[in-house]
């Protein structure tokens, strides 16, 4: 089975950058978002395996994107990204119902292991 994951950034570089790095791996990317309410649109839309999301972004940030899929979706299966890697983010991030966190720039490496470690691999 091909894990199916849904990438979400505001900045179009970061995104594919994250998505050449999961095609190479034989991951699928479903869909892309700019912002939170269109991450929780795709999301109940694509029902990704996993999603991974930045958390500052316009007009709803990863964090609140996060609390709405959660509510519908208490299964999802996200890591949250961020260039600022402080722990009060990480901590909120994970309190909302973050399952992992990646720090900005990536490492393609650490990436792929967080994923499959996440989608139980």
């Amino acid at each position: 089975m091909v894990a199916k994951i849904l990438i979400v950034d505001d900045a179009a570089f970061m995104r594919t950058v994250l998505k050449n790095f999961l095609i190479k791996h034989n991951f699928e990317v479903v869909g892309e978002a700019a912002n939170g309410e269109k991450a929780v649109f795709k999301y109940k839309e694509l029902r990704p395996d996993l999603v991974i999301m930045d958390i500052t972004m316009p007009d709803m940030d990863g964090l609140e994107a996060v609390k709405e899929i959660k509510k519908s979706f208490p299964e999802a299966k996200i890591i949250m990204c961020s260039a600022m890697g402080q722990s009060q983010m990480i901590l909120e991030a994970i309190q909302a119902g973050a399952k992992d966190f990646i720090v900005k720039p990536f490492q393609e490496d650490l990436v792929i292991e967080k994923i499959k470690k996440n989608l139980g691999m």
